[in-house]
């Protein structure tokens, strides 16, 4: 990777090295997206009309029962090929600096990637699913997979822009 852009801050330390507890990935993530050429979010990955898969380790598919074709879940994933160590970014969308923490960019401490996505279809005995869309690169390692529910993740009183 190059190095920083103009205003760019880095820690001097890896945050992986600093690491106290570890996390197990429970599979992997099948996109049709490389380095250089994949979306920057997943509105573009949408547009691109793209879809992916998610293939789990044999040892946690019957964590799948519950869920069903059709259903939106949350990803969470990691971004294996992300810097750890840049705290503030200059992002080439916008004018000047930001903290990593006001990004959605895969540049941060702990590089967990978040995704809403809608489950197309669901093979429980090979342990593949079908999504809509996803914009991380192929063989991305996954964290986990929780089921996304209006209750829930949206805010109370909550409305969008527009």
């Amino acid at each position: 990777m190059a190095g920083p852009r103009q205003g760019e801050q880095v820690l001097p330390f890896d945050p992986g090295q600093r690491a106290v507890d570890g996390v197990t990935f429970i599979g992997r993530i099948r996109s049709p997206w490389v380095a250089g050429a994949a979306p920057r979010n997943l509105v573009q990955a949408r547009e691109s009309g793209q879809r992916a898969t998610v293939q789990l380790d044999p040892a946690y598919i019957p964590a799948l029962d519950g869920l069903e074709a059709g259903q939106p879940v949350i990803l969470l994933y990691w971004m294996d090929k992300a810097p750890r160590n840049i705290v503030v970014q200059a992002p080439r969308h916008v004018d000047g600096t930001r903290g990593t923490f006001a990004l959605r960019s895969p540049a941060r401490p702990n590089p967990i990637a978040l995704a809403v996505v809608i489950l197309q279809e669901i093979d429980r005995d090979a342990g593949l699913l079908t999504i809509d869309a996803i914009d991380c690169h192929d063989d991305t390692p996954l964290l986990d997979i929780k089921p996304w529910k209006a209750s829930i993740d949206v805010p109370p009183g909550w409305r969008p822009d527009g």
